[in-house]
C-alpha cells in the first residue's frame, strides 16, 4: 500500500466514512491538533520520564488516538467511532492526585523548564490546550462528546503536574515566574 493517494492534492481530506472536507475545516483542525498532542507526548516520552509518568502517558497516547478517530467521524456517524468517557476523565484525575500528593504546594506561577523532560511535558501541555480550544470551537458547530473536552482539559492539567514531578524526581527546582 502506498502512503500517498493524491486525493488530497485538491486541498480536501476524507473523514471517516468517506466524506470529503477542506483541510482547514474546524473538524480537521481539531483532530489534527489532537494528533499533534499525541506526537508531543511521544517526544516527551522519549526524554526518559519517571516510570509512573511513562505508564500514564502510554495510555493517554492510545486514548488520544481514540479522540482523534471520534473527531474525524462526521456527526451523523458518531456512534461508529471510539470515544472517551467519564471513566477516562477519572483516571486522569486519579493520576493527578497521586503526583500532586508527592509535590510541594505551588507558591507561585512556574515557567516551562527545569529538566528537558519537564520542558517537553510543558510543550505537550500547551499543544493539548490548543487542541482543547479547537474542540470547544468545533463543539459549537457540531456534536462533540462532552467527555472529550473534559478529558483534554484534564490531560493538560496532568501534563503540568507531570512536568513538576519530573523536575522533582530529578531534584531540579521548577522555574518560578518573577513578575
Amino acid at each position: 500500500m502506498k502512503i500517498y493517494t493524491r486525493t488530497g492534492d485538491d486541498g480536501t481530506t476524507g473523514l471517516y466514512g468517506g466524506v470529503r472536507v477542506p483541510k482547514d475545516d474546524p473538524r480537521v483542525e481539531a483532530y489534527g491538533t489532537v494528533d499533534e498532542t499525541n506526537a508531543a507526548l511521544g517526544l516527551a516520552r522519549a526524554a526518559g520520564l519517571p516510570p509512573e509518568v511513562e505508564a500514564v502517558l502510554a495510555t493517554a497516547q492510545s486514548t488520544l488516538f481514540d479522540v482523534g478517530a471520534a473527531l474525524a467521524t462526521p456527526s451523523d456517524r458518531a456512534n461508529a467511532a471510539a470515544t472517551v468517557g467519564e471513566d477516562d476523565v477519572a483516571l486522569l484525575e486519579g493520576a493527578i492526585d497521586v503526583l500532586e500528593a508527592r509535590l510541594a504546594p505551588l507558591q507561585t506561577f512556574v515557567l516551562p523548564g527545569g529538566t528537558e523532560a519537564a520542558a517537553r511535558l510543558h510543550v505537550a501541555r500547551t499543544v493539548c490546550r490548543r487542541a482543547e480550544r479547537l474542540v470547544v470551537a468545533l463543539a459549537r458547530r457540531a456534536p462533540v462528546a462532552p467527555a472529550i473536552v473534559r478529558w483534554l482539559n484534564r490531560l493538560s492539567d496532568l501534563l503540568f503536574v507531570q512536568a513538576r514531578y519530573a523536575n522533582h524526581v530529578a531534584k531540579v527546582p521548577d522555574v518560578p515566574w518573577v513578575g
